[in-house]
C-alpha cells in the first residue's frame, strides 16, 4: 500500500510505500525529508494543499509570534514531533501571517493546535501543553 505525502518545501505530492515510511523517505523533486522530526512552517500558499494531500494525520500548531504562551509551547511542539513522526506530521501556523488559512477554524484562542486526517478536522487543543501532554493527546486522538 502506498500513502502520499506533500513535500512542505516545494509542494510535490510523493507516493511512499507504507512499509517504508520509518526510512526517513525524501521528496523525489527536492530531496528534502517528507517526514521531518521538526514542524514544518505552513503558510496560506501551502496549508490547504499539504493538509488535503497528505494521508497521514497532520497536527497544525495555530500562534501568533506576539502570544507568550505560543512561544512558551514552541520548544514543547517541536519536542513532540520527534516523538510522534512518523505516526503524525506536526506542523505551525502563524496566525498574524497567514489569516485567510486560520480563519475558517474560527480560533478564539491561541496557541491551538487541531488534528487533521484528509484535511478535516477531527479534533482540537487550545492552550499550551507540554511535550508529554502534546504526545498523549496526539496518541489519543
Amino acid at each position: 500500500m502506498t500513502i502520499n505525502l506533500v513535500c512542505s518545501q516545494c509542494l510535490v505530492t510523493n507516493r511512499v510505500p507504507d512499509s517504508r515510511l520509518r526510512d526517513k523517505p525524501v521528496c523525489g523533486k527536492c530531496h528534502q525529508a517528507l517526514l521531518p522530526t521538526h514542524p514544518v512552517e505552513l503558510s496560506d500558499d501551502t496549508f490547504s494543499k499539504f493538509l488535503t494531500k497528505t494521508d497521514i494525520p497532520v497536527i497544525v500548531d495555530f500562534w501568533a509570534p506576539w502570544c507568550g504562551p505560543c512561544r512558551m509551547m514552541a520548544p514543547e511542539f517541536a519536542s513532540a514531533a520527534e516523538q510522534l513522526t512518523p505516526q503524525f506530521i506536526l506542523a505551525k501556523l502563524n496566525t498574524e501571517s497567514s489569516p485567510m488559512s486560520a480563519t475558517p477554524y474560527n480560533i478564539t484562542g491561541i496557541p491551538t493546535m487541531i488534528l487533521f486526517s484528509s484535511g478535516l478536522e477531527v479534533a482540537r487543543q487550545s492552550g499550551m501543553l507540554n511535550t508529554a501532554q502534546i504526545v498523549g493527546w496526539a496518541r489519543q486522538q
